[in-house]
């Protein structure tokens, strides 16, 4: 007993020793807020640095913000995540497609980052970019969702973008789904933020704007209106997209209700352009993208109407991107979709989304969040060019337009 006692002493004698000593240390140093500018360099000279496989799971390594709880943090572009999957009608599982996007933009980093196409660093160039976290998605009241969404959409899109010399003041947002309803959330409030209807460029094996009328029940309800294919129907009867303009679908190859075309002449009423998969074996990607543009073209002369860009990953075929809640064969490959997007870099993207990555479907590789990843590496890409030439600062050389290469 009486070595134990001693062994106990001797034990706490020498942690005292060691709270001293750090104490002291602690105070030849001063206090962390004391730190010079020199010292606070060497610090991140240090330790600033993350591999690719290190470091918390935010999107490419960005700063994570809870932006909206800290409003006093201003950005230019935010990624934020929806995790909710509840509107699908049929496989589950998007609500958890924020977080393996996330993981899957592990290789994407500031360090190395530039992108050769754009001639632009997405990371490194005017645009302060943070990861902004999840909005809280209730996933057991759809009606509850739906506020929450519409809610969080206004809140971070209503606010001071950092950059104050851009022309329209508000920042931008990248949504990781998370199923395709939340496109409706994001578009109420762009058309608050920006006080006209938008158009949309859709990407999708899907039309989504099917009647609601067109899932048969026979026990109906005012909120199974609300899905993840009738959100832009609804869209379109709330006003929020442009009924002197266009929008447009690409990529589709969705079956039809009934034996007509019933389908195809509801869209072309609500305003929409249609191009199929198919399309692009006579058009080539080049052609898809010329034939975009010129939908989009207009005299506005702020840099262009504003245009939501959703992106609906089973618009790949399901041998490029499987996780996902509806896959539909025949699709594009991920080469022809980055392609297309590296092409349409001129419109005046002012939101977007990526959305139906469902990862319990895809194999290890991981292939439908890394291509998701791409995709949401590319609208930056654009986004932050598209600043650049606001800001009256493009550069010359690389690889100049986009359609020199297509």
């Amino acid at each position: 007993m009486r070595t134990a006692s001693l062994l106990s002493a001797a034990l706490l004698a020498a942690v005292g020793d060691i709270a001293v000593h750090a104490c002291s240390h602690h105070g030849h140093h001063g206090n962390d807020h004391d730190r010079t500018p020199e010292e606070l360099a060497e610090l991140e000279r240090k330790w600033g640095f993350e591999w690719a496989f290190s470091g918390i799971g935010s999107f490419a390594h960005l700063q994570y913000v809870k932006c909206l709880t800290t409003p006093q943090e201003l950005f230019d572009i935010g990624i934020i995540g929806v995790p909710f999957d509840t509107a699908t009608s049929y496989r589950p599982g998007a609500r958890f497609g924020p977080r393996a996007i996330r993981q899957a933009s592990s290789r994407q980093t500031s360090f190395r980052g530039f992108n050769p196409r754009a001639n632009i660093n997405p990371y490194q160039s005017w645009a302060r970019i943070v990861d902004c976290g999840d909005v809280p998605v209730s996933p057991v009241d759809n009606a509850v969702a739906l506020a929450q969404m519409t809610a969080a959409f206004a809140e971070l899109g209503q606010r001071r973008a950092s950059s104050t010399l851009l022309r329209s003041g508000k920042p931008k947002l990248i949504t990781l789904g998370g199923d395709h309803s939340l496109a409706l959330p994001a578009l109420r409030a762009l058309r608050e933020v920006y006080g006209r209807p938008l158009r949309v460029l859709h990407f999708d094996a899907h039309l989504d704007t099917w009647h609601p009328d067109k899932y048969p029940t026979a026990w109906p309800s005012e909120q199974a209106h609300f899905n993840h294919g009738s959100m832009f129907w609804l869209a379109g009867n709330e006003g929020l997209l442009s009924n002197s303009s266009v929008s447009v679908h690409a990529g589709l190859r969705t079956r039809l209700s009934g034996d007509g075309w019933d389908d195809f002449d509801d869209d072309t009423a609500q305003g929409w352009v249609r191009f199929s998969a198919d399309d692009i074996d006579d058009m080539g990607t080049s052609g898809i993208v010329k034939a975009i543009l010129e939908s989009f073209a207009t005299e506005d002369e702020d840099g262009g109407d504003p245009i939501y860009l959703s992106v609906d990953i089973d618009v790949l075929d399901p041998a490029f991107a499987p996780g996902t809640g509806t896959p539909e064969p025949g699709g594009w490959t991920t080469r022809e979709l980055i392609r297309i997007l590296r092409g349409i870099e001129s419109l005046n993207i002012v939101g977007a989304d990526v959305v139906e990555v469902a990862p319990a479907y895809q194999g290890a590789g991981e292939e439908t969040a890394l291509a998701a990843a791409q995709v949401v590496y590319e609208i930056l890409s654009s986004m932050v060019k598209k600043g650049v030439q606001e800001l009256g600062r493009v550069s010359g050389g690389g690889y100049g337009n986009a359609h020199d290469e297509l």
